[in-house]
């Protein structure tokens, strides 16, 4: 039996985690996600742009600390290793931009500014 593990990554040919490509780059954003599947009424996601990201354990210390925010239900990582990775906090409700960025600095890595 093999088990597997999402950690979130996806191709950094993409410009955020659920591969459509279709989003703008301006941080942080709340959109419909058009193409991708909805996941019900009322969820917020917010894409945001971090720095200092090298491998799969930056990438899992940033998913506990923000997945841990009150309301957040998913966090996506698009790993750009060396430069700024994107990620998306999916919700049930508004995350304070304020929470988000302590959460990434709490696992050591910069929210990158527009």
């Amino acid at each position: 039996m093999t088990l597997h593990t999402d950690l979130g990554l996806t191709d950094t040919n993409n410009s955020c985690a659920c591969g459509t490509g279709t989003h703008a780059h301006a941080e942080p954003t709340t959109s419909a996600h058009q193409g991708a599947p909805s996941t019900g009424e009322g969820v917020i996601r917010e894409h945001y742009s971090v720095g200092g990201m090298t491998c799969s354990h930056c990438v899992a210390s940033v998913t506990e600390e923000v997945s841990a925010l009150e309301g957040v239900q998913s966090v996506s990582v698009n790993l750009n290793a060396g430069g700024t990775s994107r990620i998306m906090v999916v919700s049930s409700k508004p995350v304070p931009a304020d929470q988000v960025r302590a959460a990434v600095i709490e696992a050591g890595y910069t929210v990158v500014d527009a």
